[in-house]
């Protein structure tokens, strides 16, 4: 067993590694050749005519990212909470069976039915230009694909802190509500920013639901009901066709979204780190105060 789990081990920093090299070897010469300046701040992307900037695929990606962890974050937080002490015990085993299998649904049922469904109601009953499809349309997807994720990580947290915290906020005269939103929260807050860590990785991924929904227009986004594009969706549409400079140049692209998620994984736990030392040198500070007392 044990050289079970050696293999498997290094076959996953083995597939790491090849990917990583490959990405760069593949796409850093096309990004210093082309001018990284003019790659990533040019704001036109027609590879017929030479012009590879994407600048607009980036802040597409950005955000469609950040609206879609800000609606599926909030809403998948308050359906854990509401799961962990608000509702029913017979329902609640029923609710997250339901709630999983909205993972196992492929990503071109969730394009569809934003096709068929949200698009049609954002641009009926919302835009102000008529137009469905864009930003909005694609957040609103991916915040129900990462429903899951962030329901099932916090659950899991929640149940995880002892119950005598809960039990003692009550005691102390703490409502149900604020033992649970000011003590147990606070004390899952780790598992639950796991959660959203996860959360952020899928949707900055997510390809084929994005595709279908956002339009797939290379421009600068100046609104939520516009069509722009993504990084992964440009990837997407142009690999299976393209050749010589279009496919470095697609390549390079998936170089610059391998290092947004790096950095976004890096950010969380440096972040993640500052908390925990924060919060060790608090413990650490009034154990030392109550040794001088003694």
């Amino acid at each position: 067993m044990r050289i079970i789990f050696l293999i498997a081990a290094v076959f996953s920093i083995l597939a790491l590694a090849t990917i990583t090299i490959f990405l760069f070897a593949s796409g850093l010469p096309f990004i210093f050749g082309y001018g990284p300046i003019n790659f990533l701040f040019g704001a036109e992307w027609h590879p017929d005519s030479g012009a590879y900037g994407i600048l607009s695929m980036i802040l597409g990606t950005l955000y469609v990212t950040a609206l879609a962890t800000l609606i599926g974050v909030s809403i998948g937080l308050f359906t854990a909470i509401c799961l962990y002490k608000f509702t029913p015990k017979k329902l609640v085993g029923t609710i997250r069976q339901m709630v999983n299998l909205l993972a196992g649904i492929p990503s071109v049922v969730y394009g569809l039915f934003g096709i068929m469904i949200v698009v049609p109601f954002l641009r009926d009953y919302i835009s102000p230009n008529n137009v469905g499809y864009g930003i909005m349309a694609a957040s609103i997807i991916l915040a129900i694909m990462i429903l899951p994720t962030v329901i099932s990580i916090s659950l899991d947290s929640l149940r995880a802190v002892p119950r005598n915290f809960y039990e003692g906020a009550l005691a102390l005269g703490a409502t149900r509500e604020q033992a649970v939103f000011r003590v147990v929260v606070p004390s899952a807050k780790s598992g639950i920013f796991a959660g959203v860590v996860l959360a952020v990785g899928r949707a900055l991924g997510e390809t084929m639901a994005v595709i279908m929904v956002i339009g797939n227009g290379p421009e600068i986004p100046n609104s939520l009901f516009q069509t722009v594009n993504t990084m992964t969706s440009n990837i997407a549409f142009g690999a299976l066709e393209a050749t010589g400079d279009k496919m470095s140049a697609l390549v390079a692209t998936g170089v610059v979204l391998f290092v947004f998620t790096l950095l976004l994984n890096i950010s969380f736990n440096l972040l993640k780190k500052e908390k925990t030392d924060k919060v060790n040198r608090k413990k650490k500070e009034a154990a030392d105060g109550k040794v001088l007392k003694t």
